[in-house]
């Protein structure tokens, strides 16, 4: 059964209208996962809206859209299987939603696939998407060059998108020559799961091929244990559940924890997951929990639970180095944005811009620059406005990233360098 095989939770990331859930669909639909009757009814129901093209993107619409059709696909059809792995996808449908799901770390991708269509190359939101899964630390990649159907399958295309994508990877840190780019045709099924003859010069792998060659990540249970919560349910008779997903760490039965920054402490009762009790949770597993001696203000979304022993750490400040990917004006020193961490949201204020460096060296260019804007990287020193949980990204990167976001839109993205507890 595929429950033997190893998972792997995988992005599909790229501008808004380059054929992001067609190509989700097709995948699911070529490695079985979408039954027949299922296309088919869509495909009949696409035709008659005269949009066929859409019959795929349709097996990943919302579920707002399938409840008022009354169709019905369940989550298990997000995952896939190759022959290697299992894949769950985290679809990120909407660019606001793809933004938040990504930095909750509530899908904590372990490779991303971008898609870019050929016709348009790279637009503001490749760019911003590529930054974002390498700040979120997704540091596999495979690049789809889709749509190869509207340039007439042409190689020189093909090359010169490989070329304006490999400029912005290279950038920030990313190394082209490791990264497989493949030329498909989400619609067609082009170079999905077999080559095709529409591309004989493309002499590399198929989508499938080039997912089955995705290396494994290691598991961080060695690490301190580290449980963002998402949510804290009191159900009667039992007391108070917090849910999340492991991020590093193991958790056993009778364990003793602490939730910060609120400092509540308790016995692990019992651990579920899918329904089930299970003796541990290990990195991956999302899970409930019921911790005696927990009531249940003790516990809230953005606390992160840890053993007594080693807690999480609660910033009074913390230096972070950033990149600003947009901003209307220019940031100095006291602006008050609200920073994601993990499950958290919480305003932070930037008390110092310490240094303004060379995004593509990572090279001091100014000490102490007066203001930063779009496209600059800097080490900043943050201040959050009530307790806060932040990790350094060399001891715990799972909770070391954050993103920033103001006016409705992610401004910058960073990781923790050090912190100074409270």
């Amino acid at each position: 059964m595929a429950a033997d095989k190893p998972h792997l939770n995988l992005a599909v990331i790229g501008h808004i209208d380059h054929g992001k859930s067609t190509f989700v669909g097709r995948l699911m639909y070529d490695a079985g996962a979408v039954p027949p009757h299922i296309i088919e009814k869509y495909r009949e129901e696409a035709k008659q809206k005269g949009k066929e093209s859409f019959a795929f993107a349709w097996v990943m619409d919302s579920l707002k859209e399938e409840r008022e059709r009354g169709i019905t696909i369940d989550i298990a059809h997000k995952r896939f299987d190759t022959d290697k792995f299992y894949f769950t996808v985290v679809d990120c449908p909407g660019h606001r939603d793809f933004v938040k799901n990504m930095i909750t770390g509530a899908s904590q991708a372990d490779a991303a696939v971008l898609v870019v269509a050929a016709p348009d190359g790279v637009m503001a939101q490749t760019k911003e998407h590529i930054f974002l899964a390498r700040t979120l630390g997704i540091n596999q990649l495979i690049v789809a060059v889709n749509k190869m159907d509207a340039v007439d399958y042409s190689e020189k295309r093909f090359k010169e998108v490989v070329e304006q994508v490999s400029g912005i990877l290279k950038m920030i840190g990313f190394k082209p020559a490791d990264i497989p780019f493949v030329p498909t045709s989400a619609f067609y099924g082009d170079n999905v799961v077999n080559l095709s003859d529409k591309t004989p010069w493309y002499k590399g792998m198929s989508m499938m091929q080039a997912l089955d060659n995705l290396k494994l990540p290691e598991k961080p249970s060695t690490l301190p244990l580290r449980i963002p919560v998402e949510d804290a349910y009191t159900i009667s008779g039992i007391g108070t559940v917090p849910v999340g997903r492991v991020e590093t760490g193991t958790m056993k039965k009778g364990d003793k924890v602490v939730f910060m920054p609120g400092g509540a402490t308790g016995e692990v009762k019992s651990i579920e997951m899918h329904h089930e009790e299970i003796p541990q949770a290990v990195p991956g597993d999302n899970i409930g929990w019921n911790v005696r001696g927990i009531g249940k203000t003790d516990v809230r979304r953005g606390d992160v639970c840890g053993h007594v022993d080693n807690p999480p750490k609660v910033a009074d400040e913390f230096v972070g180095q950033i990149v600003v990917l947009q901003h209307p004006s220019a940031i100095t020193a006291g602006y008050t944005p609200v920073f994601h961490a993990h499950t958290s949201q919480i305003a932070c204020q930037l008390i110092a811009l310490n240094r303004k460096l060379d995004p593509k060296t990572g090279q001091t260019k100014e000490e102490n620059p007066a203001f930063i804007k779009a496209g600059d990287a800097a080490i900043v020193t943050v201040k959050p406005t009530k307790p806060m949980v932040i990790e350094p990204v060399k001891e715990i990167p799972q909770l070391g990233r954050f993103a920033i976001r103001d006016m409705g839109m992610t401004i910058a993205a960073g990781m923790c360098m050090s912190v100074k507890q409270r």
